[in-house]
């Protein structure tokens, strides 16, 4: 189609201008004496050069329109991972690989007349695209899926990328929907189908698979094992998990702790049972068990399977846990409703992660059953009094708690109103056990009037003794003028219990600026004794010194257990996660520490990780200052990657530190690189996800039995595809259109030079 078009140089105005001009430029311009023939040459040449410059000046130029087909591609993504061998299409007699494979068998015929009019590209993709071959209207498919993940999002993203410069008319995807794949290729789908929705690239998605399928009827899965990197010997051991069951309700399903009591060696240890009351149900589930020999050993939580059950692949998962020797339990006994103490104070021996502490809230008349047998060396190291009356326990359990402290146990006891003689002790067991002096005269009954004469008014100044100064208990700094300087900026006690005299062999350790004790200890036996005339040291946490707080009761534990006498150089090692997935980075964090549990600065560090064939790879650490930036050999702990976790199955870590070229000793640790079945582990379909996919690029889902028609309707739509070529001719640009004129302008001043009019 051809059109003649202006494009005129300036507006109307400077045209007429221009005319004007032209016209009397050929009216009133001719010089005189030019008359009869000679006048109308001139006049009839001067109109030629001026018509041939409004021309120009009209720029008329010929516009050429021609309209064709254009090629159009159309890209068929099959998915061939393993979830698809799920046996849940056409009511369970066909697989939802089979059930695709049939329903593209169905419209070979139209999917042939649809590639005879545009480019019709097949891929395949699980982890990877893959390119396909198609016959007639036949793609080529793998005999079954054997995929180990499903990566839909890279499998679109692929295709833009390997189809970029085409014009698609749009995607189909055949799925079960269920994204599973592993990083880098876990790219959510909904952002390259956002990316086609701007692009013009309808999504088609072409479900295959039930959100429940046929195989998950029956199916016992642990999902979620949670377990400490490390625990002490004789700590409790808390196991967390969730399983998921589906299939099993209204029925028990047992589920089983398993320790590596021996190595290579799994032992149930604890069982519980659980039941699900819906479809596709997860439980939490928590057991206890308490290591009794030091070292590294594997957990794990298992479901045995279950009748009926097509899927056991995710019926456990295991993980890692380091035993170290030193770790001790604590009792706690205080009085109902607790006391502010006893929060802070329990926050901060909760913070040491060798300090496990039992809590038992002594409440008038609902006294804890069989409370004498939790009285014994063997079962807890430490035991902390607070501020119990005397009559809270019965004779004989006082007496098994002052044999407890004489067979090796430490014994805490805490201020308060009821707290020693007050409390009523003086007439107990722990009379000998205690390193103060107590007199029956000082009992004060519960309900009775606070008597100012048994307690020291606040507000009182702890400060270290003379033989404090120096004692492992008190030392909140490295140094004695820092120490000391912590002690001087603590925030004084609201006050304290009346402690008149010390037992011979006690000693004072921290008194008040009046020289009053505050703090004494004794040996009793094979035991320990502190008794702490305060109540209030929560005051420090608020005022800023929550360091010196953790610090001081961890130390007073510590000294009550024996635990002082460590030697230095206490090696760590943490990771940042003890289940891997293969490929998966993993982080190593190493340090050392005293035995106050101070960092070493400085300290060196040798680490190798050993494999499942027994190979050792050397991981460099980095120093790590608090704010996260790295600089060597500088900051206290040292951080480190390693990424060589291809091969499934059981890796070791060993740390040697050095401070210089002495030794601190080592560590060891290890974790596990699993072989989680991405694809059977939990195969249900994602059918909404597919339908969202589709909405967001523009498309549409669509049932299997649509598929002939869509063919048809794609090919329709392939017609509409047209692209617009414009060509422009024009002549008003050209030599020889600026020859002419420059020749007219010339024989028309030759004949007026030939003429003499000029």
């Amino acid at each position: 189609m051809d059109r003649l078009t202006f494009y005129p140089i300036g507006d109307s105005y400077l045209l007429v201008a221009v005319v004007t001009i032209a016209l009397a430029a050929i009216l009133y311009a001719i010089p005189p004496g030019a008359t009869g023939r000679r006048r109308a040459t001139l006049i009839w040449l001067r109109a030629v050069v001026i018509f041939l410059l409004l021309l120009a000046m009209l720029r008329p130029t010929l516009v050429r329109r021609e309209i064709n087909p254009q090629a159009a591609t159309l890209v068929v993504l099959a998915d061939d991972s393993r979830s698809m061998s799920v046996p849940d299409a056409s009511g369970g007699r066909k697989t939802r690989y089979e059930s695709m494979r049939d329903t593209l068998a169905d419209s070979t015929d139209q999917l042939a007349a649809l590639a005879e009019k545009i480019e019709v590209v097949p891929f395949t993709f699980d982890f990877d695209l893959n390119p396909s071959e198609m016959k007639a209207g036949q793609i080529t498919l793998p005999e079954k899926p054997e995929g180990n993940e499903t990566a839909i999002g890279a499998a679109l993203e692929g295709v833009l990328r390997q189809e970029a410069g085409k014009r698609l008319l749009g995607v189909v995807l055949f799925s079960d929907g269920a994204q599973r794949a592993y990083a880098p290729k876990d790219t959510a789908p909904q952002n390259p189908a956002r990316h086609m929705k701007r692009l013009g690239i309808p999504l088609y998605t072409v479900a295959f698979g039930q959100a429940r399928g046929l195989s998950e009827a029956k199916d016992a899965a642990v999902e979620q094992l949670l377990i400490p990197q490390t625990i002490f010997l004789n700590n409790r051991l808390p196991v967390e998990g969730q399983v998921r069951l589906d299939g099993f309700l209204g029925r028990d399903v047992p589920v089983k702790l398993l320790f590596e009591t021996v190595p290579e060696t799994m032992t149930p240890v604890a069982g519980t049972l659980v039941r699900a009351e819906k479809n596709n149900q997860t439980l939490p589930v928590r057991m206890d068990y308490v290591p009794t020999t030091p070292g590294q050993y594997k957990v794990t939580l298992e479901i045995p399977p279950q009748p009926g059950e097509l899927i056991t692949t995710n019926n456990r998962k295991s993980s890692f846990i380091r035993v170290l020797a030193g770790g001790l339990r604590v009792l706690y006994l205080e009085r109902f409703p607790p006391r502010r103490e006893t929060k802070f104070l329990r926050r901060s021996l909760d913070a040491s992660q060798e300090i496990e502490v039992d809590y038992l809230s002594l409440a008038p008349g609902a006294r804890p059953g069989a409370l004498i047998d939790r009285f014994d060396a063997e079962k807890y190291q430490v035991f902390i009094l607070g501020d119990v009356d005397s009559e809270a326990f019965t004779p004989d359990e006082l007496t098994a708690l002052s044999k407890a402290v004489q067979n090796g146990a430490g014994l805490l006891m805490l201020g308060g109103f009821h707290a020693f003689g007050p409390g009523g002790y003086a007439q107990t067991p722990l009379a000998d056990v205690a390193p103060v002096k107590m007199s029956r005269l000082e009992r004060q009954k519960p309900g009775e009037p606070i008597r100012e004469d048994l307690h020291l008014p606040g507000p009182l100044s702890m400060r270290p003794s003379e033989l404090g100064k120096a004692h492992y208990l008190l030392r909140l700094a490295e140094t004695t003028a820092k120490n000391l300087d912590v002690w001087k900026r603590l925030p004084p006690l609201a006050g304290a219990n009346r402690f008149d005299q010390t037992k011979p062999g006690a000693v004072v350790l921290a008194e008040t600026k009046a020289g009053k004790p505050i703090l004494a200890a004794t040996d009793y036996g094979a035991g320990r004794v502190i008794a702490f005339a305060g109540d209030t040291t929560w005051r420090w946490v608020l005022r800023g010194f929550d360091e010196a707080h953790k610090r001081f009761w961890r130390q007073a534990i510590l000294w009550l257990a024996k635990k002082d006498m460590l030697g230095e150089g206490n090696v760590w090692v943490r990771l940042s996660d003890r289940r891997l997935r293969p490929g998966q980075a993993l982080s190593i964090s190493a340090g050392a520490r005293t035995a106050t549990g101070d960092p070493v600065s400085g300290a060196r560090f040798e680490v190798e990780v050993a494999g499942p064939a027994g190979d050792a790879k050397p991981v460099r650490l980095k120093r790590k200052l608090p704010g996260g930036e790295a600089t060597p050999l500088t900051a206290e702990q040292a951080v480190g990657q390693f990424d060589e976790t291809r091969a499934a199955g059981d890796y070791t870590v060993r740390v040697r530190a050095f401070d210089g070229e002495t030794s601190l000793g080592e560590a060891q640790t290890r974790f596990l690189v699993f072989t989680e079945d991405l694809e059977l582990d939990h195969p249900v379909a994602d059918l909404a996800g597919m339908e969202n996919w589709a909405e967001l690029a523009g498309g549409r889902p669509v049932v299997p039995e649509q598929l002939a028609p869509l063919w048809g309707e794609l090919a329709e739509r392939a017609e509409t595809f047209t692209e617009t070529i414009e060509s422009r001719k024009t002549y008003w640009d050209r030599w020889w259109f600026f020859s002419l004129v420059v020749g007219l302008l010339s024989v028309e001043w030759f004949l007026r030079k030939h003429w003499g009019l000029v």
